[in-house]
C-alpha cells in the first residue's frame, strides 16, 4: 500500500509533468537505444546493449516510483487548514535558542522539499519536530549533534 502524501497544486503538477516526460519522451528514447545497440551484432559482448538495458531498467524503476507516489498523493486545500498549529503546508517562522537566528520554512511533502526556496520536508527531523506545535511552543529537535531548541514565532499559510 502506498503512503499518503499531501501536495500543493504546483507540486502535484510537477510530479505529473515529470511522469509524462519519462513515459512519452524518455521511454521511447530508451527503446530506440536498445534497438540500435541490438543491431550492432553479438549481444553477449555488446557493452552498449548492456548499458542501454540498464538505463531502461532504471527508467522503468523511476516511472514505477512516480506512479506509486502519485497514487498516494492528495491535493491539499490550504484554505481549510487550521493556522493555530503547524501542519503540512504551514509556513513557520522559528528562532534558534542557541544563536538567536530566525528562519522561515514551509513544510511540504518530501518530493517538494527545496531548501533554497525555504521548503523542508515534513519527514525531515526539523519538519517532524515542528508538526503540531503552536505559536509560543518550543520545538526540541533531535539532530545528529544533539538536541536543538527552536521557538515557534509565527505560523501562516501562503
Amino acid at each position: 500500500m502506498s503512503k499518503v502524501s499531501y501536495y500543493t497544486a504546483e507540486g502535484l503538477k510537477k510530479l505529473r509533468d515529470e511522469l509524462n516526460q519519462l513515459k512519452d519522451v524518455e521511454r521511447p528514447k530508451a527503446s530506440q537505444a536498445i534497438a540500435e545497440a541490438r543491431d550492432k551484432g553479438d549481444l553477449s559482448e555488446n557493452a552498449e546493449y548492456d548499458a542501454a538495458k540498464e538505463a531502461q531498467g532504471l527508467l522503468e524503476m523511476r516511472i514505477s516510483k512516480l506512479e506509486e507516489t502519485l497514487a498516494g498523493a492528495r491535493l491539499i486545500d490550504e484554505s481549510q487548514l487550521d493556522t493555530s498549529k503547524v501542519l503540512v503546508h504551514s509556513t513557520v517562522k522559528i528562532k534558534n535558542q542557541m544563536n538567536g537566528m530566525e528562519m522561515t520554512y514551509k513544510l511540504v511533502a518530501q518530493s517538494e522539499a527545496d531548501l533554497k526556496q525555504g521548503k523542508i520536508s515534513v519527514d525531515s527531523p526539523i519538519g517532524k519536530g515542528l508538526l503540531g506545535k503552536e505559536v509560543g511552543d518550543v520545538a526540541e529537535i533531535q539532530v545528529p549533534n544533539g538536541v536543538m531548541k527552536f521557538d515557534v514565532i509565527e505560523i501562516s499559510r501562503d
